[in-house]
């Protein structure tokens, strides 16, 4: 039995690897590149800030699509990668090593390190079994920021400067780090995209829908699925040393497990497995969340039944109703 013929049945639940919008894709990262043109014409100066936040949410919601739109995992603890690389990033400032260069391998290793050791543990079970394990591990590196009273302990710790690269500051310049982040985006999509599309993309996606058929095949299924987590955990804390160097600020709050449901939600609000639904979605989450608690300071009661009703009743996320207009439009 082929690999393809393994993959085909996937191609109909998961519509990332087989039908992604590379238009789609272009045309929002050409968007997004145009906003500091834009604000410098008279759009609101926050929303530079704004959209910077939101696409390092977006680099974590993204490497989240990688195991959940594709894989089919669903981890309630992905924002622990989250705080790992913020907290790598604060504590190698606040220790006088402010070099990314120095930094970024520092946080990449130690993600990956904490992704081997728990998803080994945690893929060993399934479903419901397997969300709370993940939740479990969030919670105990979570409880350990909080104990790290030399680094600010449960007020979190505040960081004095940010990270530099040979010397050079780009990340003082808002116009500057803004595209930073847009370069890191872009970097970590198309990462992803090749992986999705190569053969052991097939083969993971495969496995979401019929494990016993791909293992059968000769392929194992569970190094498989480590791998991707593991993948998926170093993009993650990725977006947390962006996190730390935006905000100079760096708290346990980051990997709590209401940040990892938020996560989550940007998924499933952009459209689960399309990758660029990812980015879509933390857009439109943290769009919505700007806009509401500017309304009232009791946004989340509205914006929580928003979500809820907007997954239930829009099947696809943003991207399949933009699909659905699409084709509309077309009849």
């Amino acid at each position: 039995m082929s690999l393809a013929s393994t993959a085909a049945p996937v191609s109909a639940a998961i519509p990332a690897p087989a039908r992604r919008r590379p238009v789609v894709a272009i045309a929002l990262f050409a968007l997004l590149a145009l906003l500091p043109v834009a604000v410098s014409l008279g759009l609101p100066a926050h929303w530079l800030t704004l959209v910077t936040r939101a696409m390092i949410f977006a680099i974590a919601a993204l490497s989240l699509d990688l195991i959940l739109g594709v894989g089919g995992l669903v981890s309630f603890g992905h924002a622990a990668f989250v705080g790992i690389g913020a907290y790598a990033t604060g504590i190698m400032i606040t220790e006088g090593r402010s070099e990314a260069l120095l930094i970024l391998p520092v946080v990449l290793a130690v993600c990956a390190v904490f992704g081997a050791v728990t998803g080994y543990v945690s893929l060993r079970t399934r479903g419901v079994t397997f969300i709370m394990i993940t939740l479990a591990f969030g919670q105990m590196v979570y409880f350990l920021a909080q104990a790290l009273s030399a680094y600010g302990g449960d007020d979190g710790l505040t960081l004095y400067e940010r990270s530099t690269i040979l010397g050079f500051d780009p990340f003082k310049n808002r116009i500057g780090f803004f595209y930073v982040v847009l370069g890191v985006l872009l970097a970590c999509y198309v990462l992803v995209s090749i992986i999705v599309a190569s053969r052991f993309g097939r083969v993971l996606g495969a496995a979401r829908e019929n494990a016993t058929r791909v293992a059968v095949t000769g392929f194992h299924v569970g190094r498989i699925r480590l791998v991707a987590y593991i993948i998926s955990g170093m993009i993650a804390g990725l977006s947390g040393f962006l996190l730390a160097n935006q905000t100079e600020f760096v708290s346990p709050a980051y990997m709590s497990w209401p940040r990892s449901g938020e996560l989550i939600f940007m998924v499933v609000l952009g459209g689960v497995g399309s990758l660029h639904g990812a980015i879509i979605g933390a857009l439109a989450f943290l769009f919505a969340e700007d806009v509401l608690s500017g309304w009232t300071e009791h946004w989340k009661v509205i914006f929580g039944p928003m979500i809820v009703l907007f997954v239930l009743f829009t099947r696809g996320g943003l991207v399949g109703l933009m699909r659905k207009l699409g084709a509309g439009r077309h009849d």
